[in-house]
């Protein structure tokens, strides 16, 4: 199954380039560095979730997942009904998405330390001196922030 959103992931991005951040088993995180004079996120995301619904729509959009509100709407359980978009402000606004982006696996108990998550930048970051590799293990200091969800 990791296989289907990481394919998604490299077709859009060998023609429309971006970064992503963190990929979870039932969801993914992005901030996402467009080129220069490149605004067209909604472009590489259509085409993410159309390429991962083609491979998996049989196995993720099961009838008993599905709610009131989805079946009213014929909606698939495979995606989030919403997206939630951020423009990121400023430098402490994007260190503190990062920071909640790399954070994310612990939060859902999927880990115990951020650095123990392979599906991550985290380790590119380290890799490339951005963060220390003990970046992530006090995630006091995100309690409060306030991240759109």
């Amino acid at each position: 199954m990791r296989s289907a959103p990481r394919e998604a992931i490299g077709t859009i991005r060998s023609t429309h380039p971006f970064l992503i951040e963190a990929l979870l088993p039932d969801h993914m995180h992005a901030l996402w560095t467009l080129p220069l004079g490149d605004e067209d996120f909604s472009h590489r995301r259509r085409v993410i979730k159309r390429r991962v619904t083609q491979r998996c729509q049989t196995r993720l959009n099961r009838p008993e997942w599905m709610n009131g509100r989805r079946k009213k709407r014929n909606l698939s359980t495979l995606w989030q009904h919403r997206i939630r978009e951020h423009l990121i402000r400023d430098e402490a606004d994007f260190n503190r998405h990062i920071d909640y982006i790399h954070w994310n696996p612990v939060k859902h108990g999927y880990v115990a330390q951020v650095s123990h998550w392979p599906y991550s930048s985290f380790h590119r970051y380290v890799k490339q001196g951005w963060l220390p590799a003990s970046s992530g293990s006090n995630v006091e200091s995100l309690n409060g922030a306030h991240f759109g969800e």
